[in-house]
Protein backbone atom coordinates (compact mmCIF):
# COMPACT_ATOMS: atom_id res chain seq x y z
CA UNK A 1 0.00 0.00 0.00
CA UNK A 2 1.13 3.08 -1.24
CA UNK A 3 0.64 6.06 1.27
CA UNK A 4 1.34 9.87 0.47
CA UNK A 5 2.01 12.72 3.56
CA UNK A 6 0.86 15.94 2.82
CA UNK A 7 2.07 18.65 4.94
CA UNK A 8 2.77 22.41 5.20
CA UNK A 9 5.31 23.97 2.40
CA UNK A 10 7.58 25.28 3.45
CA UNK A 11 7.59 23.27 6.31
CA UNK A 12 8.54 24.97 9.98
CA UNK A 13 11.40 22.72 12.27
CA UNK A 14 8.02 21.29 13.57
CA UNK A 15 6.37 20.34 10.94
CA UNK A 16 9.20 18.68 8.99
CA UNK A 17 9.82 16.58 12.18
CA UNK A 18 6.45 15.54 12.10
CA UNK A 19 6.28 14.37 8.73
CA UNK A 20 9.48 12.72 8.73
CA UNK A 21 8.98 10.68 12.18
CA UNK A 22 5.19 9.41 10.70
CA UNK A 23 6.79 8.50 7.29
CA UNK A 24 9.46 6.26 9.12
CA UNK A 25 6.87 5.02 11.22
CA UNK A 26 4.90 4.33 8.19
CA UNK A 27 8.15 2.44 6.92
CA UNK A 28 9.03 0.23 9.47
CA UNK A 29 5.77 -1.19 9.03
CA UNK A 30 6.06 -2.21 5.67
CA UNK A 31 4.29 0.62 3.65
CA UNK A 32 5.72 2.38 0.64
CA UNK A 33 5.74 6.31 1.68
CA UNK A 34 5.94 9.52 -0.48
CA UNK A 35 6.14 13.05 1.12
CA UNK A 36 4.09 15.51 -0.56
CA UNK A 37 4.58 18.81 0.60
CA UNK A 38 1.79 21.22 -0.58
CA UNK A 39 3.53 22.82 -3.44
CA UNK A 40 2.73 23.76 -7.25
CA UNK A 41 2.83 20.04 -8.34
CA UNK A 42 1.10 18.22 -5.30
CA UNK A 43 -2.03 17.22 -7.34
CA UNK A 44 -0.14 14.90 -9.53
CA UNK A 45 1.58 13.48 -6.85
CA UNK A 46 -1.60 12.51 -4.71
CA UNK A 47 -3.37 10.97 -7.76
CA UNK A 48 -0.52 8.07 -7.39
CA UNK A 49 -1.45 6.32 -3.67
CA UNK A 50 -3.36 4.50 -1.71
CA UNK A 51 -4.28 6.65 0.77
CA UNK A 52 -3.08 10.00 2.40
CA UNK A 53 -1.97 10.76 6.01
CA UNK A 54 -2.98 14.60 5.88
CA UNK A 55 -1.20 16.92 8.07
CA UNK A 56 -1.62 20.37 6.05
CA UNK A 57 -3.01 23.05 7.87
CA UNK A 58 -1.66 26.08 5.71
CA UNK A 59 -4.03 28.71 3.83
CA UNK A 60 -6.43 30.74 5.01
CA UNK A 61 -10.14 29.90 3.93
CA UNK A 62 -9.06 26.40 2.57
CA UNK A 63 -6.72 25.88 5.64
CA UNK A 64 -7.28 21.87 6.85
CA UNK A 65 -10.03 21.54 4.22
CA UNK A 66 -7.87 21.50 0.47
CA UNK A 67 -6.84 17.85 0.94
CA UNK A 68 -10.47 16.35 2.01
CA UNK A 69 -12.23 18.42 -0.54
CA UNK A 70 -9.42 16.82 -3.50
CA UNK A 71 -9.45 13.49 -1.48
CA UNK A 72 -12.95 13.02 -1.82
CA UNK A 73 -13.03 14.18 -5.47
CA UNK A 74 -10.56 11.91 -6.08
CA UNK A 75 -12.01 9.21 -4.16
CA UNK A 76 -9.06 8.76 -2.43
CA UNK A 77 -8.66 7.53 1.58
CA UNK A 78 -7.48 9.66 4.13
CA UNK A 79 -6.83 10.19 7.42
CA UNK A 80 -8.72 12.57 9.95
CA UNK A 81 -11.72 14.52 9.35
CA UNK A 82 -13.84 15.31 6.42
CA UNK A 83 -14.13 18.75 4.40
CA UNK A 84 -17.41 20.01 6.84
CA UNK A 85 -15.91 18.55 10.28
CA UNK A 86 -13.34 20.59 9.48
CA UNK A 87 -14.46 23.95 8.38
CA UNK A 88 -17.20 24.09 11.38
CA UNK A 89 -14.26 23.49 13.70
CA UNK A 90 -12.07 25.98 11.83
CA UNK A 91 -14.96 28.22 12.99
CA UNK A 92 -14.82 29.37 16.37
CA UNK A 93 -18.39 31.28 16.57
CA UNK A 94 -19.48 27.68 14.78
CA UNK A 95 -18.61 25.73 16.87
CA UNK A 96 -20.12 27.48 19.70
CA UNK A 97 -23.06 28.24 17.66
CA UNK A 98 -24.08 24.28 17.81
CA UNK A 99 -22.29 23.70 21.45
CA UNK A 100 -25.42 25.68 22.87
CA UNK A 101 -27.92 23.57 20.72
CA UNK A 102 -26.43 20.69 22.00
CA UNK A 103 -27.07 22.18 25.34
CA UNK A 104 -22.88 21.89 26.02
CA UNK A 105 -21.71 24.82 28.44
CA UNK A 106 -19.28 27.13 26.14
CA UNK A 107 -18.26 30.39 27.48
CA UNK A 108 -20.68 33.52 26.25
CA UNK A 109 -19.20 35.53 23.61
CA UNK A 110 -20.00 37.58 20.72
CA UNK A 111 -18.22 38.27 17.43
CA UNK A 112 -17.25 41.81 16.06
CA UNK A 113 -16.33 42.11 12.45
CA UNK A 114 -13.86 44.37 10.54
CA UNK A 115 -15.58 48.07 10.62
CA UNK A 116 -17.92 47.25 13.26
CA UNK A 117 -18.36 49.10 16.62
CA UNK A 118 -18.30 46.81 19.44
CA UNK A 119 -22.06 46.10 20.30
CA UNK A 120 -23.56 49.37 23.05
CA UNK A 121 -24.49 46.20 25.71
CA UNK A 122 -21.91 43.39 25.41
CA UNK A 123 -24.44 41.34 28.68
CA UNK A 124 -20.68 40.27 29.52
CA UNK A 125 -18.83 41.01 32.29
CA UNK A 126 -14.92 41.42 32.24
CA UNK A 127 -12.88 40.36 32.63
CA UNK A 128 -12.86 38.92 28.63
CA UNK A 129 -10.87 36.91 26.28
CA UNK A 130 -10.46 38.14 22.48
CA UNK A 131 -8.93 36.16 19.76
CA UNK A 132 -9.45 35.63 16.05
CA UNK A 133 -12.42 33.38 15.23
CA UNK A 134 -10.77 31.29 12.25
CA UNK A 135 -7.35 30.66 13.42
CA UNK A 136 -5.77 27.81 15.39
CA UNK A 137 -2.47 26.97 16.90
CA UNK A 138 -2.26 29.75 19.60
CA UNK A 139 -2.48 32.19 16.48
CA UNK A 140 -3.42 35.58 17.82
CA UNK A 141 -3.61 34.76 21.26
CA UNK A 142 -1.08 36.94 23.50
CA UNK A 143 -1.21 38.35 26.76
CA UNK A 144 -2.59 41.37 25.75
CA UNK A 145 -5.95 38.87 24.65
CA UNK A 146 -6.97 39.08 28.16
CA UNK A 147 -8.66 42.36 28.91
CA UNK A 148 -10.23 43.58 31.83
CA UNK A 149 -11.76 47.27 30.75
CA UNK A 150 -13.39 48.53 27.66
CA UNK A 151 -10.29 50.24 26.38
CA UNK A 152 -8.66 47.26 26.09
CA UNK A 153 -11.13 45.67 24.65
CA UNK A 154 -11.13 47.72 21.86
CA UNK A 155 -7.09 47.55 21.59
CA UNK A 156 -7.44 44.22 21.89
CA UNK A 157 -10.04 43.48 18.97
CA UNK A 158 -8.29 46.55 16.67
CA UNK A 159 -5.16 43.89 16.72
CA UNK A 160 -7.64 41.03 15.59
CA UNK A 161 -8.64 43.41 12.30
CA UNK A 162 -5.73 44.47 11.48
CA UNK A 163 -3.44 41.58 11.91
CA UNK A 164 -5.73 38.51 10.68
CA UNK A 165 -8.43 40.82 8.54
CA UNK A 166 -11.43 38.79 10.38
CA UNK A 167 -13.81 38.79 13.10
CA UNK A 168 -12.86 38.92 16.46
CA UNK A 169 -14.45 36.66 19.35
CA UNK A 170 -15.17 37.69 22.47
CA UNK A 171 -15.57 35.55 25.03
CA UNK A 172 -16.10 34.93 28.60
CA UNK A 173 -12.44 34.44 30.66
CA UNK A 174 -12.89 31.20 32.03
CA UNK A 175 -10.48 31.49 35.40
CA UNK A 176 -9.54 27.84 36.25
CA UNK A 177 -7.85 24.27 35.45
CA UNK A 178 -7.00 24.17 31.21
CA UNK A 179 -7.43 20.32 30.32
CA UNK A 180 -6.99 19.05 26.70
CA UNK A 181 -9.06 15.80 25.96
CA UNK A 182 -7.75 13.47 22.82
CA UNK A 183 -9.61 11.12 20.78
CA UNK A 184 -8.00 8.25 18.78
CA UNK A 185 -10.39 5.59 16.65
CA UNK A 186 -14.20 5.37 15.46
CA UNK A 187 -16.92 3.27 16.58
CA UNK A 188 -16.23 0.40 17.85
CA UNK A 189 -12.19 1.22 18.34
CA UNK A 190 -12.88 4.75 19.99
CA UNK A 191 -10.93 5.53 22.41
CA UNK A 192 -10.40 8.28 24.95
CA UNK A 193 -6.99 8.98 26.00
CA UNK A 194 -6.42 10.32 29.57
CA UNK A 195 -7.04 13.75 30.51
CA UNK A 196 -4.51 16.26 29.90
CA UNK A 197 -3.95 19.17 32.53
CA UNK A 198 -1.97 22.37 31.82
CA UNK A 199 -0.80 24.45 34.65
CA UNK A 200 1.05 27.55 34.28
CA UNK A 201 1.61 28.30 38.07
CA UNK A 202 5.27 27.94 38.04
CA UNK A 203 5.76 30.96 34.83
CA UNK A 204 8.00 33.22 35.39
CA UNK A 205 5.79 36.43 36.83
CA UNK A 206 4.29 38.72 34.72
CA UNK A 207 3.89 35.86 31.91
CA UNK A 208 0.25 35.22 30.94
CA UNK A 209 -1.28 31.80 32.76
CA UNK A 210 -2.83 30.45 29.40
CA UNK A 211 -1.77 28.84 26.63
CA UNK A 212 -0.31 31.84 24.38
CA UNK A 213 1.92 31.08 21.11
CA UNK A 214 4.61 33.30 23.71
CA UNK A 215 3.87 30.54 26.40
CA UNK A 216 4.25 27.29 23.72
CA UNK A 217 6.90 28.38 22.20
CA UNK A 218 8.79 30.13 24.97
CA UNK A 219 7.48 28.78 28.45
CA UNK A 220 7.35 24.84 27.91
CA UNK A 221 10.09 24.07 30.17
CA UNK A 222 8.16 26.14 32.76
CA UNK A 223 5.10 24.53 32.12
CA UNK A 224 3.74 21.55 34.08
CA UNK A 225 1.79 18.31 32.77
CA UNK A 226 -0.70 16.20 34.50
CA UNK A 227 -1.59 13.09 32.88
CA UNK A 228 -3.99 11.74 34.04
CA UNK A 229 -5.29 15.47 35.05
CA UNK A 230 -6.13 16.30 39.07
CA UNK A 231 -9.79 15.71 38.40
CA UNK A 232 -12.90 14.55 40.31
CA UNK A 233 -14.41 11.01 39.06
CA UNK A 234 -17.84 13.18 38.65
CA UNK A 235 -15.78 15.67 36.28
CA UNK A 236 -13.95 13.20 35.03
CA UNK A 237 -17.27 11.61 34.08
CA UNK A 238 -18.87 14.40 32.77
CA UNK A 239 -16.16 15.46 30.61
CA UNK A 240 -16.10 11.92 29.45
CA UNK A 241 -20.18 12.33 28.46
CA UNK A 242 -18.88 15.81 26.60
CA UNK A 243 -16.02 14.53 24.53
CA UNK A 244 -18.43 11.37 23.57
CA UNK A 245 -21.34 13.62 22.40
CA UNK A 246 -18.88 16.38 20.28
CA UNK A 247 -17.17 13.20 18.94
CA UNK A 248 -20.29 12.40 17.62
CA UNK A 249 -22.21 15.57 16.69
CA UNK A 250 -19.04 17.34 14.85
CA UNK A 251 -18.70 14.15 13.04
CA UNK A 252 -14.65 13.76 14.10
CA UNK A 253 -13.09 10.83 12.81
CA UNK A 254 -9.83 9.06 13.85
CA UNK A 255 -8.69 11.85 16.13
CA UNK A 256 -9.07 14.83 17.48
CA UNK A 257 -8.88 17.15 20.41
CA UNK A 258 -10.97 19.16 22.77
CA UNK A 259 -9.50 22.14 24.99
CA UNK A 260 -11.51 22.81 28.26
CA UNK A 261 -11.52 24.61 31.24
CA UNK A 262 -12.83 23.73 34.46
CA UNK A 263 -14.08 26.63 36.88
CA UNK A 264 -15.52 25.06 40.64
CA UNK A 265 -16.69 22.15 39.05
CA UNK A 266 -18.22 23.49 36.12
CA UNK A 267 -17.04 22.72 32.47
CA UNK A 268 -16.76 24.97 29.59
CA UNK A 269 -15.56 23.75 25.97
CA UNK A 270 -13.37 26.58 24.50
CA UNK A 271 -12.03 24.77 21.48
CA UNK A 272 -12.86 21.74 18.92
CA UNK A 273 -9.51 20.92 16.88
CA UNK A 274 -10.66 18.75 14.51
CA UNK A 275 -6.60 18.13 13.04
CA UNK A 276 -4.37 18.71 16.04
CA UNK A 277 -0.70 18.34 15.54
CA UNK A 278 1.28 15.39 15.88
CA UNK A 279 5.07 17.04 16.75
CA UNK A 280 7.16 14.40 18.49
CA UNK A 281 7.79 15.73 22.47
CA UNK A 282 5.72 18.68 22.19
CA UNK A 283 1.75 17.75 20.90
CA UNK A 284 -1.09 17.37 23.06
CA UNK A 285 -1.86 14.29 22.30
CA UNK A 286 1.52 12.91 22.20
CA UNK A 287 1.63 13.42 25.83
CA UNK A 288 -2.34 11.92 26.72
CA UNK A 289 -1.31 8.85 24.45
CA UNK A 290 2.20 8.55 26.34
CA UNK A 291 0.31 8.35 29.18
CA UNK A 292 -1.60 5.47 28.05
CA UNK A 293 1.53 3.90 27.25
CA UNK A 294 1.53 4.27 23.96
CA UNK A 295 4.68 5.37 22.13
CA UNK A 296 5.10 7.57 18.77
CA UNK A 297 4.66 4.81 17.18
CA UNK A 298 1.58 3.27 18.22
CA UNK A 299 -0.66 6.45 18.00
CA UNK A 300 0.10 6.73 14.00
CA UNK A 301 -0.16 3.50 13.48
CA UNK A 302 -3.37 3.43 15.50
CA UNK A 303 -4.73 6.52 13.26
CA UNK A 304 -3.34 4.58 9.81
CA UNK A 305 -5.23 1.78 10.66
CA UNK A 306 -8.61 3.89 11.97
CA UNK A 307 -8.94 5.71 8.54
CA UNK A 308 -7.94 2.23 6.79
CA UNK A 309 -10.77 -0.04 8.71
CA UNK A 310 -13.23 3.43 7.86
CA UNK A 311 -12.54 3.35 4.19
CA UNK A 312 -13.01 0.03 3.56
Amino acid sequence: MKIGITYNYPPSQKYGVMAREIEKVLKEEGYEVILIPVSENFLEKIKDVDMIFNLYTYGKETRQVLIPSLCDILNIPYTGSNTYAHAICLNKTFTKIILQYYKIPTPNFFLVYPEEDIPENINLSFPLFVKPNREGNGQGIRKESLVRNMEELKEAIYFIHKEFREEALVEEFIEGKEISVGFIGNNEDFEILPFLEIDFSELPEGVERFYSGKVKEEFGENTRYFCPARLSEKIEKEIRDIAIKIFKYFNLRDYARIDIRVRDDKIYVLDVNSLPLLIPNYSAIIKMAEARSYSYKDLILKIINSARKRSE
